[in-house]
């Protein structure tokens, strides 16, 4: 195992992995269920994409150190991506250079799914305190391998790209790999095909997996329940 991307020594990603800088720093929350649980998640496979980007692991973090630093440092100015209806839409210009006092923008980035989200955003009021910021009009979620519970979610991968592109038209960050973050996107996905189709040749799965478009839709509560969690339907991170 490969302890700095957590996959498999012959299939780590970090040798296919370069870095890449940016002026804003990223900081990834991860749900501990993201960690343990989700084999597809892409957290993680971001933070290694970017050179100044940190992830921490929680479900609240009003009390953990290395969140509150980056809150509580003057040099920063930290926001949250996160739709609301006074978030900051990114895509129509409402962040400007001149809003930093020239200070480093800081995103924060809830790693988890929508429902587990809402939890820690209940567990975290200093976040909620923060500025918000969102972005409209992004491409469709390119996730094969996992159904989002409505158009317009995205992975936290996919949501990190399109910030990266709302930024750099903003004139707010330059975006000088995206083919990097899709591609490394797409492979992830491919293999986890390859491995679903080779299952069940071997008899260990009793139907291939199908891709997501072509499973059945899940309950309309679902749509429901990430409307109470959040009041505008937008992409960000999930």
């Amino acid at each position: 195992m490969c302890y700095r991307c957590f996959w498999p020594q012959p299939l780590c990603w970090c040798g296919s992995i370069t870095p890449m800088p940016t002026r804003t720093k990223f900081v990834f929350l991860m749900h501990p269920n993201e960690f343990k649980r989700v084999k597809a998640g892409t957290g993680r496979l971001t933070h290694l994409c970017l050179a100044d980007s940190e992830l921490h692991m929680g479900v609240g973090f009003d009390e953990h150190e290395a969140v509150q630093a980056l809150i509580r440092d003057p040099q920063n100015f930290p926001v949250l991506l996160y739709p609301t209806r006074d978030a900051r839409d990114l895509s129509k210009g409402e962040l400007q250079a001149a809003d930093f006092e020239g200070k480093r923008l800081v995103v924060f980035l809830l790693d988890a799914t929508w429902r587990l989200a809402r939890n820690m955003w209940r567990a975290s009021p200093g976040l909620q305190r923060l500025p918000r910021i969102m972005f409209s009009n992004a491409a469709p979620s390119r996730f094969v391998i996992k159904r989002q519970p409505e158009p317009g979610c995205l992975s936290t991968l996919e949501a990190t790209h399109e910030l990266l592109l709302a930024l750099e038209r903003s004139g707010l960050d330059r975006y000088a790999q995206p083919e990097q973050l899709l591609g490394l996107f797409q492979r992830m996905q491919d293999f986890q095909l390859r491995c679903a189709a080779e299952a069940a040749r071997l008899g260990v799965r009793r139907h291939a997996r199908r891709p997501a478009a072509e499973r059945p839709a899940r309950r309309p509560a679902d749509g429901a329940r990430r409307r109470r969690i959040f009041p505008v339907v937008t992409p960000a991170a999930g």
